[in-house]
């Protein structure tokens, strides 16, 4: 569950508690955003020396008593600190540790922010290599490999790496790209994820994947990219997701559970049954993974649903997304209390649900929209 502005705890005092804790346990909701944020918080204590243990998960912990228990991305009335995934930089500047700046990027990429008025971080980023220009936010150099499996964007290409590539001969792109071919391939993307059965929303969000920051001594080749593969990586592979953030050698096992998760998504949105309820837009398709189903609900809320709020419903499994929020983690709370073995977590604009499998999708849809009405 998100953390709510007046409940997140500040900077300053944040940093002290985890200044002096003896062992930091660090639970994380599941989303690029929030393990990012551990990514830049775990660097920070491992700096300092405090021993400490991240996982990305919304089930609470067994703690001893002198264990120091922080959330980010997620509420807990018994943590010692909640954390909102974008104050993790404020945090580590108090604890006297400059925060890794691709690290910190990507969580911002992956929150939907911009830190413009963060001149240290622009300045740190800078001083990394990271500049910004024309093209496309893809975590690899293979082209036609990024955007297959991007999940920023969803187009035709999209899970199809050699539709991708067919796509990519017809611009007849230089061996090394210069900057007039990388222009015309995010005029491609653009045009590819617009068009069709987009919606108006298409435009503004391809806008995710498009004016990359190249990041030559990171990870991936684009923040945009390295947050893409956050993503999807924390809900496939929550730990490999967490080495990641941490900066462990885990980018072939990162990559691979991309394109896993990119492969299962657009192939589930591409074949889901749809209906259109008033300010409610649900599909159902074969997925009992929260996490896919989460970003199957994203995808559809940004490329082709008419409306602000999207439920995809497979078995067992539900995600309620909105284009802002909205009370989703109660709404979704509120249904579970009508279907049998149901429990949800999230935040106000991204919940999820799990229930017995033996359930219909039908009801499902129901339980949402009787509490939406």
């Amino acid at each position: 569950m998100s953390v709510s502005p007046a409940e997140q705890t500040p900077a300053a005092d944040a940093a002290a508690t985890l200044r002096e804790a003896t062992f930091v346990r660090l639970r994380v909701h599941g989303s690029g955003a929030a393990v990012a944020a551990a990514g830049v918080v775990g660097r920070a204590l491992r700096t300092l020396d405090v021993p400490f243990r991240i996982r990305a998960t919304d089930d609470p912990d067994t703690v001893a008593n002198d264990d120091v228990v922080a959330v980010i991305g997620l509420s807990d009335a018994d943590a010692d600190l909640e954390l909102d995934p974008t104050d993790a930089v404020s945090v580590v500047r108090e604890l006297g540790v400059d925060p890794d700046p691709v690290v910190a990027l990507a969580g911002f990429h992956a929150a939907g922010e911009t830190p413009d008025d963060d001149t240290e971080l622009a300045g740190a980023a800078a001083d990394a290599g990271v500049e910004a220009g024309p093209g496309v936010a893809v975590p690899t150099g293979d082209l036609a490999d990024g955007l297959a499996h991007s999940t920023l964007v969803h187009a035709p290409f999209s899970a199809d790496r050699e539709r991708a590539q067919a796509t990519l001969a017809e611009l007849s792109l230089p061996a090394e790209l210069d900057a007039d071919a990388r222009r015309r391939v995010a005029s491609l993307v653009a045009i590819d994820a617009t068009g069709g059965e987009a919606t108006a929303r298409a435009a503004t969000a391809v806008e995710r994947a498009l004016g990359p920051e190249t990041t030559p001594n990171g990870p991936f080749e684009t923040v945009g990219g390295f947050a893409d593969v956050l993503d999807a990586t924390v809900r496939e592979s929550p730990g490999t997701a967490v080495a990641l953030a941490l900066g462990h050698d885990v980018r072939d096992a990162a990559l691979d559970a991309w394109r896993d998760h990119a492969q299962a998504t657009h192939a589930a949105l591409r074949e889901a049954t749809t209906g259109r309820y008033e300010r409610l837009y649900a599909l159902s398709c074969d997925l009992s993974s929260p996490g896919r189903l989460a970003t199957v609900a994203r995808l559809a809320r940004d490329f082709r649903s008419p409306e602000p709020t999207v439920l995809a419903v497979g078995v067992g499994a539900a995600a309620l997304v909105s284009t802002g929020p909205a009370g989703l983690d109660e709404d979704l709370a509120a249904a579970a209390s009508d279907l049998p073995d149901a429990s949800a977590t999230g935040s106000p604009s991204e919940a999820t649900m799990t229930f017995d499998s033996a359930a219909e999708p039908s009801d499902v849809v129901a339980a949402v929209r009787e509490v939406r009405r």
